[in-house]
């Protein structure tokens, strides 16, 4: 099998939400991502690090979506769904707290087989939202 072409990074990740605008409030609150795009099926968030989070409406691309330079595939997803985000050892702490000041229960802390400690807890949708600090992965 040939060598797979080079790729730079995982640019997006979607989640499928009820409610875009409601969805894309809680990570603005929690996260403090700021919005790129906003439309009728979807919200685009800034992830630090270069990523976007696209939350779309469920079932709201089911369809052909063109746009100026073409046409993207359809596409959905349902059930809940797991993220991780990264985040610096000396802030861990902080995230101990921030969730639940924000009247958000966090579901389980993990010490991970690395070391890494994760904090895990469920955005409106349900969808499984993890913070850890460096020793959750061989990379990581």
């Amino acid at each position: 099998m040939p060598d797979a072409p080079r790729i730079s990074r995982q640019l997006e990740s979607s989640l499928y939400v009820a409610d875009p605008d409601a969805s894309a409030a809680f990570y603005q609150r929690v996260f403090g991502f700021e919005a790129l795009l906003r439309d009728d099926r979807m919200v685009g968030l800034a992830v630090p690090g270069g990523s976007v989070l696209l939350l779309f409406r469920r079932g709201g691309s089911v369809e052909p979506s063109p746009v100026p330079g073409g046409v993207i595939p359809p596409h959905d997803g349902n059930g809940t769904l797991h993220l991780c985000f990264a985040i610096p050892l000396a802030e861990l702490d902080a995230w101990d707290r921030h969730p639940a000041a924000l009247g958000i229960p966090v579901e389980s802390r993990v010490v991970q087989s690395l070391g890494g400690t994760s904090l895990y807890f469920r955005d409106p949708d349900g969808h499984s939202l993890e913070v850890a600090v460096p020793g959750l992965w061989a990379t990581y």
